[in-house]
């Protein structure tokens, strides 16, 4: 049987929508602040936060030989195929081998933001690949998803202004989903609650202080 996202989600996580905010969608998951609050995205400093702090959640989560789905969702009107023809070049910048990208599975979803207004006439073109984490240039990809609301040259949608886009990795070994979904935060959720417990107390320090105490009302 072919894998895929859907039939993941349908074994482990009760067929979860994948739409942000993951954290608010499942019983068992983590919000990280990310950058500094009130500072400048450009400052040094908080440059040097993102980037540690996306690399070193990543790394607690992931394994080199982890199996993962990485999973790009592109949103757009309904009329608007010019995504579904030609994706960003995600995989092509991002994926190692060109061989695995060989495997990208597409499906036309309709748009998984259900509460938005503009919802009848949106849809959710999503790209998955399933491949080792080793298989992922991951670091240079968690640095354009944190300049995705900026004027950088990093930008995965910056000739697509109308569009938006949520990058998932699906740690498929671990049961776990990792979600940056922007320079100021990241999700982490698990279909097991104690798979999360380590992550939660060593980066405790860096959990957002508005969701802190439904945190910890989940692990004590």
């Amino acid at each position: 049987m072919k894998r895929n996202v859907a039939t993941f989600l349908n074994d482990h996580f009760q067929n979860l929508t994948l739409a942000p905010p993951l954290f608010y969608s499942w019983a068992y998951g983590l919000r990280f602040e990310i950058s500094m609050p009130w500072v400048e995205h450009e400052n040094k400093e908080n440059l040097k936060q993102i980037e540690e702090r996306t690399n070193r959640i990543f790394h607690d989560v992931f394994d080199a030989e982890d199996d993962v789905f990485l999973v790009t969702d592109l949103h757009s009107e309904k009329d608007d195929r010019f995504l579904q023809k030609r994706p960003t070049k995600v995989y092509q910048k991002y994926m190692k081998s060109k061989d695995i990208r060989k495997r990208l599975q597409y499906t036309l979803l309709p748009c998984v933001f259900l509460d938005d207004e503009d919802y009848e006439v949106m849809v959710t073109h999503r790209f998955s690949l399933l491949c080792k984490t080793r298989d992922i240039r991951f670091q240079p990809l968690l640095t354009a998803i944190s300049y995705e609301d900026f004027p950088h040259p990093s930008r995965i949608l910056k000739g697509f202004p109308r569009n938006g886009i949520d990058i998932y990795f699906v740690n498929v070994t671990k049961k776990m989903i990792y979600h940056l979904y922007d320079d100021r935060g990241c999700d982490v959720i698990a279909s097991n609650k104690e798979d999360l417990r380590s992550l939660y107390e060593q980066r405790n320090e860096w959990i957002l202080d508005y969701d802190r105490e439904q945190i910890d009302r989940i692990f004590k």
